[in-house]
């Protein structure tokens, strides 16, 4: 399934559903950070995805790292909650996804990488080579917002 991303562009497809969502900020020994190139899009992103019924949202994060990477993690803490209503997805179904993602900071446990149906690469990247890679606007800000350790709350926006 293919998904345009829209920010704040007037010709935007109206939003028909919000799924609550998540990505993971995880970095290895050596502070390099766990990136997805994602299979729908092509775009470089954190690795994450949709909340499900039964789960708790700790539960998420572990899953959908594990899913989409081969790796395992655990929640740490929150770094933001992006809503912003300007930010819609498009995907080829005809479903129109106001954003709604929660970012959170993981530790690494264990695993070795390894793609998934919902990822085409998974690579570990250092943060000075973050600019290289095409990663859209909003995730940008998911990690910077994230590498922010100083920062006393998350980013809620």
């Amino acid at each position: 399934m293919g998904r345009i991303d829209y920010l704040h562009d007037p010709d935007a497809p109206p939003a028909n559903s919000v799924v609550p969502s998540v990505v993971a900020f995880v970095q290895n020994a050596v502070g390099h950070v766990l990136m997805i190139q994602r299979s729908d899009n092509g775009r470089w992103a954190l690795p994450g995805g949709g909340h499900d019924v039964g789960e708790s949202i700790s539960d998420t994060v572990v899953r959908e790292v594990w899913e989409e990477t081969g790796i395992k993690v655990e929640v740490v803490d929150v770094s933001g909650l992006y809503t912003d209503p300007g930010h819609v997805m498009q995907y080829d179904d005809g479903e129109v996804r106001q954003q709604f993602s929660i970012c959170f900071r993981t530790r690494l446990i264990s695993g070795e990488l390894r793609t998934s149906n919902e990822t085409t690469q998974v690579r570990w990247v250092d943060p000075a080579d973050l600019t290289e890679l095409d990663v859209h606007p909003t995730m940008r800000l998911r990690i910077e917002h994230a590498q922010d350790k100083g920062r006393k709350a998350p980013y809620i926006g």
